[in-house]
C-alpha cells in the first residue's frame, strides 16, 4: 500500500482512496477495514504535490483551511442575520394582523395614556374637595339637624 502511495506521489498523480486501491490491486473496502492504511492515504492526500520549483506555487493546505474558516465565519454571520430578519418580519406581520383584526390597541395609545393620567389627577382633586366639604359639614351645627 505504501508503495502505491509513494508511486502516486512521485508521478504527481491525484491521491484518493479509489486511485490508491486501484493501483494496489485491492478493493476500496479493504482500505476502509484497515484504518491504519486509510490514515496513510488520507495523510498523503493532504500533502502538497511536489512540483517544479519554477512553476507557480500551488494552493497550500493552510490557505485552504483559512478559506474554510472564513467561509464558516461568514456562514455564521449570515445565519444570525437571517434569524434577525425572520424575527423582525414575524413581529411586523403579527402587528399588522393584530391591527387588521380590530383587536389591536388603537394607534393613539399615548394620547389615551395622557387622558388617563389627567382623569386620575382630576379624580384625586375631586376626592380631596369632597372630603373638605364633608369636614365643613361635620363642623356646622345648623347643618347636622
Amino acid at each position: 500500500m505504501t508503495k502505491a502511495i509513494k508511486a502516486a506521489a512521485k508521478a504527481n498523480a491525484p491521491i484518493s482512496v479509489s486511485s490508491i486501491a486501484r493501483q494496489a490491486g485491492v478493493d476500496r473496502t479493504f482500505l476502509y477495514r484497515h484504518r491504519d492504511l486509510l490514515a496513510l492515504v488520507h495523510a498523503a492526500e493532504l500533502e502538497p504535490a511536489r512540483r517544479d520549483p519554477t512553476a507557480p506555487s500551488p494552493v497550500s493546505l493552510t490557505s485552504l483551511q483559512t478559506d474554510l474558516a472564513n467561509a464558516h465565519a461568514r456562514n455564521t454571520r449570515l445565519v444570525t442575520r437571517v434569524q434577525q430578519l425572520e424575527r423582525r418580519l414575524s413581529e411586523l406581520m403579527g402587528e399588522q394582523t393584530w391591527r387588521e383584526s380590530g383587536l389591536g390597541v388603537p394607534a393613539d395609545t399615548e394620547e389615551l395614556q395622557r387622558t388617563i393620567v389627567r382623569l386620575e389627577l382630576r379624580n384625586v382633586e375631586l376626592s380631596a374637595s369632597i372630603e373638605e366639604r364633608e369636614g365643613e359639614l361635620a363642623g356646622c351645627p345648623s347643618c347636622q339637624s
